[in-house]
């Protein structure tokens, strides 16, 4: 079946609306990030303690999303899947929009954006922060061929870029999860943390994916088989079951090691953050959404699989909440067994709450790559005509 692919109009006042919305909330965004550019970012409430904030929380997030993305493209492009492809273009174009929110969110992190080049004149080929540049400008470039690739119709080349492009977004999760993963202080350190962040990426991916169609299709009044959405849906189930093992396991470990057990005990049951886990992350973001999706009845229902996904998306926000904050409000034990009785950094458990400057720099990065995304559908051929399973 052959499928084609148009821009949109936008030509219509919801779009000039729409547009003017998104650059309006990248322009307070920007304001936002000059004020804590010019005053230091001690206005945002981070300290040394905790100098990881929101921006951090969401750049993983973004990783995520850009990485999981891709499942929608490889279902097509490695798997033969012929009734995904309208979708494809979609999840490349978002693929890379996401990465670019992500380093978008790290940049503005730093203090000093005017450094952007130092992690690329100075490698370190044994930190995992300097390797990380290397894999997420290469997969943008990857991303980018692969892309210009589908609007070539170049098929051979899109299965050969399709399969480098999935193994690079694997190599680019891993990678984030190692920054984590591999640094030696509790309630990080875990050699499953990259796996179980390409499972939340997976998760997290097909749910955005699903609501993105959803909406663009409705928005569109564009024909959109029911059918396309159930399987994606059957393959949410899935990919949420898989991110809840890792999970399990990756605190049973916790709690099996003496060493680590108080930590552990802390992370389920110490604070604010223990809500998060087991409302926000477990109930919420996945035993429920797996239970809508896994029951035949809610499972074949659109606004159903809808909802899920919703969830799925806010329930790996939480997971990606609980991998920074935590490890490091919780004490680094620095010298076991002994009492540290003086110290230039705060002892003990120290509060974070997010402030109203990150909040609005996170929708000013929100508003950009809505911005750009929806450009991007009015310039070029990402959106098909319909998308049917042929019979």
């Amino acid at each position: 079946m052959e499928t084609n692919f148009e821009t949109i109009e936008g030509r219509s006042t919801q779009f000039y609306l729409l547009m003017s919305f998104l650059a309006i909330s990248a322009a307070v965004g920007l304001v936002s990030s000059y004020l804590m550019y010019s005053k230091g970012l001690y206005i945002t409430g981070m300290t040394n303690r905790v100098p990881w904030g929101l921006q951090i929380i969401l750049a993983v997030f973004y990783i995520g999303l850009s990485a999981g993305s891709l499942v929608i493209s490889s279902l097509y492009a490695i798997f033969g899947k012929i009734e995904y492809k309208p979708f494809a273009r979609i999840s490349v174009s978002l693929a890379i929009l996401f990465l670019m929110a992500a380093l978008l969110s790290i940049i503005l992190d730093w203090g000093r954006p005017d450094r952007i080049f130092v992690p690329f004149s100075h490698f370190n080929p044994v930190s995992m922060f300097s390797i990380n540049p290397f894999l997420y400008t290469v997969y943008i470039f990857i991303c980018f061929v692969y892309l210009w690739a589908m609007f070539r119709e170049k098929e051979k080349l899109v299965r050969i870029i399709a399969l480098i492009a999935v193994i690079w977004a694997i190599g680019v999760h891993s990678g984030t999860g190692a920054i984590f993963g591999f640094v030696p202080r509790e309630l990080f350190q875990s050699p499953l943390l990259p796996p179980s962040f390409i499972a939340a990426a997976l998760s997290s991916g097909t749910a955005l994916m699903i609501l993105v169609i959803f909406v663009l299709f409705r928005l569109t009044r564009r024909a959109l088989d029911n059918r396309l959405m159930v399987r994606l849906g059957k393959l949410l189930a899935v990919f949420i079951v898989v991110a809840m093992y890792f999970v399990l396991v990756e605190n049973a470990y916790r709690l099996y090691l003496p060493e680590s057990r108080k930590a552990a005990y802390y992370f389920l049951f110490g604070g604010f953050h223990s809500s998060v886990f087991w409302y926000g992350m477990i109930v919420i973001g996945s035993i429920i959404p797996a239970g809508i999706l896994f029951n035949p009845r809610t499972g074949s229902s659109i606004p159903w699989i809808v909802l899920s996904s919703v969830l799925t998306v806010f329930g790996v926000l939480c997971e990606r909440y609980l991998i920074v904050i935590p490890g490091q409000t919780h004490p680094v034990d620095l010298f076991p067994n002994m009492e540290i009785v003086g110290s230039a950094l705060e002892e003990g458990i120290v509060n974070y709450s997010i402030s109203f400057y990150e909040v609005l720099q996170a929708i000013g990065i929100l508003g950009i790559i809505g911005f750009l995304f929806v450009l991007g559908l009015r310039l070029f051929r990402l959106l098909p005509t319909e998308a049917k399973i042929s019979e």
